[in-house]
């Protein structure tokens, strides 16, 4: 037998009929093949048939080549079972736990069969979990636990102190050692994925603004990528050079926000301050493109609704220019006192074969020595036409991770000096058309936390029926319990805040 390999990159739609549809032992067979040559899991979700049944879809990147493989297996109503790849790819875990509560499809030999977002699935069909319906919020979960007479067990959240959205800690320890950590999330499920669905695209592109507040235009550009996608729609050059100035803005608010508060965890205030007001910085320079400090109302399909004149563009490239020396001083200051140093060196370590079982992303993967960015391995949009170098570290520690943040903030200073000097003239936005019929679509952008992916499908009369959303998060949460142990409990704070994840981007 012959198998037929579909193959599709990032931007492009391609017609249903188009991706082949295996029999379930060659969809697994098919699948891990492909991630033992190299590959790695961009997707795995589910989409409900008129049938019934559950049509389950991967998306598996070899990134050296750009190419994204494609592969389908149907799951039927009547026998909802299909076994399980994460003892053998761990890396699916959480997509299998997410298609299970999605649609009551059992994954026969899952380690870790667990609820992961605590909503009623769309097959209306009774649910994996007895009982879970009457308990609105994740609180009856019965958590893993170590036995023994020096173990003790610490919970945290989900309530935090100060503004800090909700997820609880489960800590296994002996003493200060960190034996076990196991994090329950799904506090934040406002089920975003279907209103994605149901609503009109003006609706839509407000809702994707909100999928998680601090990338903003992360999501909204992939929404936007999608929909030009699924139209036929060409944006103007200009318009993908001011998309890629917001994003890189962006990047550089969170990641000099982040180093900020590293200084604020281990008491180093000197950078804590400092990096906290060039953040501000960052974030006002959006605000003067967009109108709103996180970029709220600057992309849309078919371009962007305001442009860069020639006296802010001077504006902007004197402030970064000043922000670039700036940077430079502060982390020479915060990088080579040992009091730092010993606070992040060894500290919360991610081995890179860890990372890769996991399937870490963004700068969680790149501390770790994978070199994963979309922006170079998918490159979409300006980024087609301007290499942006990756920065990796090795160590896979708290400092690996601030030092990432420190090269890529640097990297995206450069990046933008070098774009606001050659900003293509022309005009902003263009008509959208409408979608096309019986379409699917993937959009990749590479936010401050890594790769978000986007895919939608559309039916016979041009209605998207399917919009499955991934935030980085969503892989980088189990990198954080890995990173937790071994550490001491007093260093957890640290390594939460070199992961920095997102709650709501998990969530949805």
């Amino acid at each position: 037998m012959v198998l037929r390999k579909f193959c599709i990159r990032n931007g492009q739609s391609w017609h249903l009929n188009q991706v082949p549809l295996y029999e379930s032992e060659i969809f697994r067979n098919e699948v891990l093949e492909e991630c033992r040559s190299g590959s790695r899991i961009v997707n795995l979700f589910g989409t409900l048939e008129e049938s019934g049944d559950v049509r389950m879809s991967a998306m598996t990147s070899k990134d050296d080549d750009a190419r994204i493989s494609l592969f389908s297996v149907k799951i039927s109503k009547d026998s909802p079972v299909f076994k399980s790849l994460t003892p053998e790819l761990p890396e699916v875990q959480g997509f299998e736990r997410e298609i299970a509560e999605q649609f009551a499809v059992t994954f026969e030999g899952h380690p870790w069969f667990k609820p992961l977002r605590y909503h009623q699935n769309y097959r209306k069909v009774p649910d994996l979990w007895p009982g879970i319906q009457e308990k609105p919020i994740p609180g009856s979960y019965s958590f893993y636990r170590f036995n023994g007479e020096e173990v003790h067990e610490v919970g945290v959240g989900p309530v935090h102190a100060g503004i800090i959205e909700p997820g609880h800690f489960r800590f296994q320890c002996h003493g200060e050692e960190i034996l076990h950590l196991e994090i329950q999330l799904g506090y934040q499920h406002r089920g975003i994925e279907k209103m994605m669905e149901e609503g009109p695209m003006e609706r839509a592109v407000l809702l994707a603004e909100s999928i998680a507040g601090d990338t903003v235009i992360g999501h909204v550009m992939a929404y936007c990528n999608l929909i030009e996608s699924l139209s036929g729609c060409v944006i103007f050059p200009r318009a993908e050079a001011l998309r890629a100035v917001a994003l890189e803005l962006e990047r550089l608010s969170n990641h000099i926000g982040d180093l900020g508060a590293l200084g604020t965890d281990i008491g180093f205030l000197p950078t804590a301050a400092y990096f906290g007001r060039l953040r501000g910085e960052f974030l006002n320079m959006l605000m003067e493109l967009s109108g709103n400090r996180y970029g709220r109302s600057f992309c849309r399909p078919g371009g962007v609704f305001f442009d860069l004149d020639p006296k802010m563009n001077d504006d902007f490239r004197g402030r970064l220019s000043v922000a670039k020396k700036e940077l430079k001083e502060l982390t020479d200051l915060f990088f080579s006192k040992p009091s730092v140093l010993a606070r992040l060196e060894g500290v919360g370590i991610v081995s890179e074969q860890t990372a890769k079982e996991l399937g870490l992303v963004g700068p969680a993967a790149r501390a770790c020595g994978l070199s994963r960015d979309v922006r170079t391995d998918h490159a979409s949009g300006i980024y087609r036409f301007r290499h942006l170098p990756v920065s990796l570290a090795s160590m896979g520690d708290v400092f690996a991770r601030a030092q990432i943040r420190w090269l890529e903030a640097q990297r995206s200073l450069d990046f933008l000096l070098e774009l606001l000097d050659q900003v293509p003239k022309g005009e902003l936005c263009t008509n959208v058309p409408s979608l096309k019929s019986d379409q699917m679509a993937l959009a990749m952008v590479e936010g401050w936390r890594g790769e978000i992916a986007h895919v939608a499908m559309t039916d016979t009369q041009s209605k998207i029926i399917r919009y499955k959303i991934k935030d980085p998060s969503f892989h980088n949460w189990g990198g954080l319990a890995m990173a937790a142990r071994g550490a001491q409990i007093s260093d957890f704070p640290l390594c939460n805040k070199s992961f920095n994840l997102s709650y709501a981007g998990h969530d949805l």
